[in-house]
């Protein structure tokens, strides 16, 4: 079975390497980028399984780039984990433009990351098999 491929998007490239170590341990493929713009390209080339992005970032913010990914036919239906450093809630219009499933506040753990990232393509995984049946 090919591995569940995740795209990781954040300006600070200690971050996206923290997460992306941690990911690959467990078996992942992981993409990263270093910008919103970078990261909207990569999405619609690699069409990840899951993106875990930050919200502040040049060019796209994580909210900009997931909304447009909603909105193109081939990427909107990948889920979303964003992170965030200050305690940004999403309003319903923001997770109704978007695929945001979860908003993880910075500081986090590497494996308060990889639980989230487990649950959400569970979530959704579970919701595809659901609707194929």
């Amino acid at each position: 079975m090919e591995s569940m491929k995740i795209l990781v998007i954040d300006d600070e490239a200690h971050i996206t390497h923290v997460v992306s170590l941690k990911l690959r341990n467990l078996g992942f493929e992981v993409v990263t980028a270093g910008d919103g713009e970078e990261g909207y390209e990569l999405a619609r080339q690699h069409k990840p399984d899951l993106i875990i992005t930050d919200l502040q970032m040049p060019y796209l913010t994580g909210l900009e780039m997931c909304a447009k990914l909603k909105a193109l036919k081939e990427t909107s239906h990948i889920p979303a984990i964003l992170l965030t450093a200050r305690g940004y809630a999403l309003s319903p219009a923001d997770l109704d433009r978007t695929n945001i499933k979860e908003v993880m506040s910075k500081p986090f753990s590497p494996r308060g990351v990889a639980e989230k990232v487990e649950e959400v393509l569970k979530e959704c995984g579970g919701a595809t098999e659901a609707e194929a049946a």
